[in-house]
């Protein structure tokens, strides 16, 4: 046996540059990194994972680096995965790692990393998903998710976390808007931040006016004051997080939820392999292309033309299997 570890001896053993090259591997969609996550996954499971969503510009890279902060003065390890707008040219991160939480960029006990969503309509890709397995083999024991704010297509946050943190500000119509659209439906905690604004406590009052009309047995959905770039309120913040993984495993819900949240991975990940083999097998089917011109012409409707093309699909593999 060869004296050099490998790849995944060295990324369980918490070194910085093999978790970075894994995770390129896994988002270069290499075969190399779908093979180390499977070799990690066993040592899984022991991070707490907590979701930020919310609208753009309300502060939530700047609530992550004071949560970091925080968290480092514990002595805890930290992972941060910012889930960014992609290029349309390069599909690539359009910010990048130096530009959010630059303060702990060279701290040994954090890894920082931006990744382009690559379109997922949740704000989280498949291959994020597999990096926040990586961070959390790697030994991050607070791995923070967060995801690009595009509103309620985000949502799918709740199926990759522990904790979900909806953050908010006051003033902003987008905020408003989350209010109404449901959104309210998702989080655990509710942060309204650059609460020095003074419509802050109207704002608290519509969100707990919002609460009332869902249902009030179990967790209490807690509204968390801060002004993160003081990091002031974080530390309630923190003690709030603390408190809601303390409540999932009395509850005996951290693992229901667990389970569940690896259950919708698992579909989401074979749905959208199945969508890529489709479009691949489909692509240069003149037969197909005939049909979606139907489906231009107006002469076929798309549920009906989407049914003939799984048909057409069907058939192919049994030809070819």
């Amino acid at each position: 046996m060869s004296a050099e570890k490998t790849l995944a001896q060295r990324l369980l053993d918490g070194d910085k540059r093999a978790l970075a090259r894994g995770i390129s591997l896994v988002e270069d969609d290499d075969p190399d990194g779908w093979k180390l996550v499977r070799e990690v996954y066993p040592r899984t499971g022991e991070a707490m994972v907590v979701g930020f969503t919310g609208p753009p510009g309300v502060g939530k890279s700047t609530l992550l680096g004071a949560l970091t902060k925080l968290e480092r003065a514990r002595d805890r390890t930290v992972g941060v995965l910012s889930i960014d707008p992609s290029s349309p040219f390069t599909h690539g991160a359009l910010l990048g790692d130096r530009i959010r939480l630059s303060e702990h960029f060279l701290d040994p006990g954090v890894f920082i990393r931006s990744m382009a969503n690559r379109g997922a309509l949740g704000g989280l890709s498949e291959a994020a998903l597999q990096a926040a397995l990586l961070m959390d083999a790697s030994g991050k024991q607070a791995i923070f998710l967060e995801t690009v704010g595009v509103g309620q297509a985000e949502v799918d946050i709740i199926d990759h976390a522990d904790t979900v943190v909806l953050v908010l500000m006051p003033g902003s119509g987008d905020s408003i808007q989350a209010l109404k659209a449901g959104v309210m439906e998702i989080p655990d905690i509710i942060v309204v931040n650059k609460s020095d604004h003074p419509l802050t406590d109207t704002m608290v009052r519509e969100i707990r006016g919002i609460l009332s009309l869902g249902p009030q047995k179990g967790w209490r959905i807690p509204i968390v004051k801060t002004e993160a770039a003081r990091g002031q309120g974080v530390e309630d913040l923190l003690e709030r997080i603390a408190a809601h993984q303390e409540h999932l495993k009395a509850e005996g819900a951290l693992a229901e939820r667990r389970r569940r949240n690896l259950m919708n991975e698992v579909i989401a990940i074979a749905a959208g392999r199945m969508r890529r083999e489709l479009v691949a097998s489909l692509e240069d089917d003149a037969e197909v292309q005939r049909l979606l011109d139907e489906v231009v012409a107006r002469r076929t409707d798309p549920a009906s033309a989407a049914e003939q093309i799984l048909e057409r699909a069907a058939e192919r593999q049994l030809a070819d299997p």
